[in-house]
């Protein structure tokens, strides 16, 4: 199998092409980190601190070069994907402090003597699946606190970013085996969640549950983000206006294709009608573009199958009652592009309630007050954000005790994460740990618990 990925604003321009690793080059990845584990951990904190805090100012040394890749290889916009390059380089530098962080406490025996404490350590090599979307941030936000606990990291990256993975390895420069990457598919994945030692996957429901079952099966730790189906609920008090822009920038930027992106509005009671109008306005004013301008916002989907995937679901609400009310339209022209759509009576049974498309569409839905509100955005299996657009605060604060997202924003998109605090959703949205943040080091670390007494004690 060769392992390829084209431009998707311009699918005959081959970004990548290289052979997979399949399952016996899979192993052999995983073998190499094995060995190095030891060497690596035994480095010491001041020396991963030191290799990581590199790590970053390579990232920021090559930002141009890396900016370019992302535009090219899957389509970002260019002023999003110099936010990705900046993120990445903050990520790195966040946890190359992380190597001094507390890794344990002490506490008083039962019995009064000796010493008891409590230690955590890496697990060994962590597995890293990662998908195309973030194709330099999501692999760094699991491969640093992974390195600076001390694993080693074998990275299986989404075909479609493969050339963004190989670079950033390459410019990591981290001791050989310590982090590396798999080209490939299906096949590799498998392969490393079958032999690592801790598993970390972000992708789609499907092949997420297939990973927690097989790492599951063998007892070894595993955290999985599956995607959102993410809502946003308007009150009528709202700066209407201002809700527009953010929901639009949430919906249309990048072609809707990150898991915070909003695909659900709610407009509560008389908030409907000029909410309507004026995310059409802010919509239409959105044009899919080249992802290499500075100006913009919506570029193209990843492939031909995530089009015509939404291409299909807009056909099909339309044909059961469903109205587009703006966009909806494929642009005549290269590349896999799409005109931002939002829909309004979509009928209840219809999957865009219940799936997510990963494009740049949303349904516009209608609560009578915020109770009913709260009720359809809860309605899903996939909560992994929220955002609530009010003056009030004190609706803001019983909406946020009653949500069931595990990210809750209010007066911002949905779309956005803070890299220093927890990330994760509920539900189906996400298995096992938080990633992100001090909860990351907690993930790729297990605690050992140590009991030390004095010698005449113990006999």
């Amino acid at each position: 199998m060769t392992v390829t990925s084209h431009n998707p604003a311009d699918p005959a321009d081959l970004v990548l092409a290289r052979p997979a690793f399949e399952v016996a080059g899979t192993v052999r990845a995983v073998e190499s980190a094995r060995a190095r584990c030891a060497d690596w951990i035994a480095l010491g904190a001041a020396a991963r601190s030191v290799l990581l805090t590199r790590v970053a100012e390579a990232i920021e040394a090559h930002a141009a070069e890396l900016v370019d890749l992302v535009v090219r290889e899957v389509g970002k916009p260019l002023a999003e994907a110099r936010g990705e390059v900046t993120r990445t380089c903050a990520i790195w530098r966040y946890y190359a402090q992380a190597p001094y962080a507390p890794t344990g406490a002490v506490h008083e025996t039962a019995a009064g003597e000796g010493l008891l404490l409590t230690r955590r350590r890496p697990h060994g090599v962590a597995a890293l699946i990662t998908p195309w979307n973030f194709p330099l941030a999501i692999p760094t936000w699991k491969a640093a606190p992974a390195l600076a606990v001390g694993n080693t990291v074998v990275l299986k990256p989404a075909p479609e970013a493969t050339a963004c993975a190989l670079r950033l390895v390459e410019l990591a420069q981290l001791p050989e085996g310590v982090f590396s990457v798999v080209p490939g598919g299906v096949e590799e994945g498998r392969a490393l969640v079958d032999v690592a030692d801790v598993v970390s996957f972000t992708g789609s429901t499907t092949v997420g549950r297939a990973v927690i079952a097989a790492a599951t099966a063998r007892g070894v730790p595993v955290q999985a983000e599956m995607g959102g189906l993410n809502a946003a609920i308007v009150l009528p008090d709202a700066d209407i206006e201002q809700a527009a822009a953010d929901l639009s920038a949430a919906i249309a930027g990048y072609a809707g294709q990150k898991c915070t992106a909003t695909s659900r509005v709610i407009a509560v009671g008389a908030a409907y009608e000029p909410l309507r109008d004026a995310l059409v306005k802010a919509l239409d004013g959105i044009r899919p573009a080249d992802p290499s301008a500075a100006a913009t916002v919506c570029g193209p989907l990843i492939s031909s199958a995530a089009r015509d995937r939404v291409v299909r679901a807009i056909d099909s609400a339309r044909a059961t009652g469903a109205t587009v009310v703006a966009g909806g339209t494929v642009p005549q022209r290269a590349g896999w592009f799409l005109e931002p759509t939002l829909l309004t009576d979509v009928a209840d049974e219809h999957p865009l309630h219940t799936e997510e498309f990963f494009g740049p569409i949303a349904v516009l839905l209608r609560a009578v007050d915020i109770d009913e509100a709260i009720a359809l955005a809860n309605a899903t299996p996939h909560t992994l954000a929220v955002s609530l657009h009010t003056r009030d605060l004190d609706a803001a604060l019983t909406a946020a005790d009653r949500l069931d997202a595990g990210m809750i924003r209010v007066n911002a998109p949905s779309s956005g994460v803070d890299f220093h605090v927890p990330f994760g959703g509920t539900k189906a949205a996400s298995h096992g740990a938080r990633e992100q943040g001090t909860a990351a080091l907690d993930f790729f670390t297990a605690t050992r618990t140590v009991s030390l007494l004095p010698s005449a004690a113990s006999q």
